[in-house]
């Protein structure tokens, strides 16, 4: 008879319920980094002495996950108080326990400031970044501890697989996902209801299956599987014990970038803490399915996102892309039938067990179902970590969760789906961010990297950018992809130095049709999508770069003129004496001149400058 839940739950709940006024301090990788756990220590030394007011006569310190809101770290929340403070320093912890905790008067001085309205927001739901979500994947992260599995179980947390071991019919579980309309979030797209059923049906030479779940995450600006395995590492594995048990595994890999420690430290703390509750390991629940996870660091090499080139990771080889046919679901890891999933989708298999299919399909859009998270990032006030319902549009995301522009610029473009992705524009922002939409206009989901530019943007150094990442990250293997992007970035680079032509841009886009026809895996197809968007949303601004050689945004150094207006300049020389090559002379009380064949174009001279004479052209 399978285990009994029930007074695990109640024994959880109890334990959380002891806690007292529960503080909860971001301990994610962000609010580490800005020395969160010295404020979690003040916080527990308060919490042996302290007792707070009302019916709580305890404190205690909650280390969390990220809370999504990396602009505003380190973030503090008190639930029972409806507060949450941001920016927190270690030197403002004394005030928050003295005046609030125990003084009962909230620090306004420590509360978030809404950039449209100017005013301070004392409560988590009424901070637009939070009440314009909808969180699934991420509902618990920033609620829980995830290094003690109690405060996961006392959240409903292994409940989804009690259920489905309860009711012993793998079928039925791949049907729900198949139900759901869940497609994967780790950037194609397909299916995932589809992928189990195909994995479900493979025969295997040996009867070996394997679940490998994805959280290599190698997009520059992308951190959502990260949050997700710091923040909340039970409900992964909770997800890839159920699609074990659906497609008949018994054995999994969770292959984690080496440059995430503290989502592996997590994981393997919840891994061990799962077996020791037999939610994992053998005879699970007492009901003779068994389950093994293990952990396989990866060496960062982006390519290795590419299921096939993760699986010749895993299994000892370099990691590089391997032909289709045969598809992982037939022969994958060690040539037996693999289902490979990413952290997101996986996330999201609980909740849906839990509230059903139905629940989840109604969240999204048509064919894109349920809720995307998306990192934030760039030119945008509110920076971070986000969930929303798919067909959410971009207008949206920018102007209601995102705040809005930084410093009153105006909104030029938005670079979606991290290297594979594309350029969006001001045309775009009533777009609705979902599969199908996004890649007619030439981007795509992707893993959900989201990267806001302003006016003061150069396009052209941006597509630069992003082709020398996925050149560097070319695993080689195909000439379409090696030399392609090689070639691609040669061009990209001479129009930045304003030193091509006319042709190189019609061989620019024409090798990028070549790469991305041409490669033998997703990184080489979809590496000429920056390309391709920005030319053609702004071709002008290439165009620009090429006969007239200058950079309307003034980013690009070496098509810079940068000149002293005679009018305004005083000829008090500091611009002279800031210059590290010596290209600015003159005499003092005269206007001073810029030799522009000397000049390194550094800017030190214009910062310097007190009477803004100097202007970069």
């Amino acid at each position: 008879m399978i285990q009994d839940i029930t007074p695990i739950q109640k024994a959880a709940i109890e334990k959380v319920n002891a806690q007292g006024l529960r503080v909860l301090i971001c301990a994610g990788t962000g609010c580490v980094a800005n020395g969160s756990l010295e404020i979690v220590k003040k916080f527990e030394e308060y919490g042996l002495t302290v007792n707070p007011l009302g019916e709580k006569d305890k404190m205690t310190a909650v280390p969390t996950g990220c809370h999504g809101f990396c602009e505003q770290g380190v973030l503090v929340v008190i639930p029972d108080l409806h507060v949450t403070y941001v920016r927190v320093k270690l030197a403002d912890v004394d005030e928050i326990v003295n005046e609030h905790i125990i003084g009962g008067k909230p620090v306004e001085r420590l509360l978030y400031v809404d950039p449209a309205t100017g005013e301070h927001v004392q409560k988590n739901e009424n901070i637009k970044f939070y009440k314009e979500q909808t969180r699934v994947s991420l509902a618990n992260c920033g609620h829980l501890n995830p290094e003690v599995i109690e405060e996961t179980i006392a959240m409903n947390g292994y409940e989804a697989l009690h259920r489905v071991l309860e009711a012993n019919d793998p079928q039925a579980v791949v049907d729900t996902v198949l139900k759901s309309g869940l497609r994967g979030r780790g950037g194609g797209g397909f299916p995932t209801g589809s992928k189990w059923q195909f994995t479900k049906n493979a025969v295997s030479p040996t009867g070996k299956k394997y679940v490998v779940c994805n959280g290599d995450e190698g997009d520059p600006g992308a951190f959502m599987d990260r949050s997700i395995m710091e923040g909340d590492p039970h409900k992964l594995l909770e997800g890839m014990a159920i699609a074990g048990f659906a497609i008949g595994a018994d054995e999994a890999y969770i292959y984690v970038r080496a440059e995430y420690p503290m989502a592996i430290k997590r994981l393997r703390i919840a891994i061990a803490q799962a077996e020791e509750m037999h939610f994992l390991g053998e005879n699970i629940m007492n009901t003779g399915f068994n389950f093994t996870i293990h952990i396989k660091e990866g060496a960062g090499a982006f390519v290795c996102g590419e299921e096939t080139a993760l699986i010749a990771s895993i299994e000892g080889e370099r990691g590089m892309p391997r032909p289709k046919p045969p598809f992982p679901a037939n022969k994958g890891l060690f040539g037996m039938p693999t289902l490979i999933n990413n952290v997101e989708t996986l996330a999201n298999i609980p909740p849906i067990i839990l509230k059903g299919a139905d629940w989840f399909a109604n969240l999204g859009s048509e064919k894109s179902k349920g809720t995307k998270t998306f990192a934030v990032t760039g030119e945008i006030n509110n920076t971070g970590l986000i969930e929303i319902p798919m067909g959410t549009t971009l207008r949206e995301i920018i102007y209601e969760i995102g705040g809005g522009i930084r410093n009153g610029k105006k909104f030029k473009a938005v670079q979606i789906g991290g290297p594979s992705g594309g350029c969006l524009t001001e045309e775009h922002l009533d777009l609705p961010m979902d599969y199908d939409s996004l890649t007619a206009a030439g981007a795509m989901v992707g893993s959900g990297g989201l990267v806001v530019m302003n006016e003061d943007t150069c396009i052209v150094e941006v597509a630069r950018f992003f082709m020398n990442f996925t050149q560097n990250e070319s695993c080689g293997k195909c000439t379409p992809c090696r030399e392609g992007t090689k070639n691609m970035l040669k061009i990209l680079t001479k129009i930045t130095k304003g030193q091509a032509t006319l042709e190189d841009l019609d061989l620019l886009e024409e090798l990028a049709y070549a790469v991305k026809d041409g490669s033998l895996c997703g990184l080489g197809k979809t590496a000429p999508n920056p390309v391709l968007s920005t030319l053609k949303y702004f071709r002008d601004e290439y165009i620009e770069h090429i006969v007239n050689k200058r950079c309307p945004a003034g980013v690009c150094t070496a098509l810079k003129t940068i000149e002293i207006d005679e009018e305004l300049c005083k000829g008090c020389s500091k611009c002279s004496r800031t210059c590290p090559v010596g290209a600015i002379s003159g005499e003092i009380k005269n206007p001073f001149k810029i030799d522009q064949e000397k000049c390194i174009k550094c800017g030190a001279c214009v910062s310097s400058c007190p009477f803004k004479a100097i202007k970069v052209k």
